[in-house]
């Protein structure tokens, strides 16, 4: 069983991993497709590949969501916040061998719940448990927590199909 990486900055990479954690943006974008302004997770501060990760998106108010969503009462969408677990899980899984430079699509979101608002000047804790993970199909558990209250969890399925492969950097492209 693979021990959470628990390195600290300017480490060496973890032998079994060979990632150095927190994962930074830079560090991220190796590992997906997104980029400004859908990226949407900050940092990676815990990762077990294949199994967990959680990571970090620092809400502020110039992101571009908010000259629309609401003005005089910026809140950030829902649908954003899924979307940083749905990338934070895409972390989790990608970073596996047999993922890496893949691509991730959305297969299914199921009993999602919203339980707070999210504004300016929160942060989002982003954790992600893969419950299955098998050929190009995953299920994962997610939860977004502002300070240590949950304001969004669910079930998100995955799938990376086999004939589209994206070369992200990880390997080298």
């Amino acid at each position: 069983m693979t021990e959470p990486m628990t390195t600290s900055p300017g480490d060496a990479p973890d032998p079994g991993t060979g990632f150095t954690l927190p994962l930074e943006a830079a560090d991220i974008m190796r590992i997906l497709p997104h980029r400004y302004p859908f990226l949407l997770v900050d940092r990676i501060v815990e990762l077990e590949p294949g199994k967990r990760a959680v990571g970090i998106k620092s809400v502020t108010a110039n992101e571009p969501q908010f000259t629309g969503h609401f003005p005089g009462r910026p809140i950030m969408p829902g649908v954003l916040m899924v979307e940083a677990l749905a990338q934070t899980a895409g972390v989790a899984v990608l970073t596996l061998d047999a993922y890496r430079g893949k691509l991730g699509l959305f297969a299914g979101i199921d009993e999602v719940r919203f339980r707070r608002l999210v504004q300016p000047g929160d942060q989002l804790r982003l954790e992600v448990t893969v419950e299955k993970l098998r050929g190009m199909f995953g299920r994962v558990a997610a939860v977004a927590r502002v300070d240590d209250e949950v304001v969004v969890e669910g079930k998100l399925s995955i799938i990376i199909p086999r004939d589209q492969s994206l070369s992200v950097g990880l390997d080298g492209g």
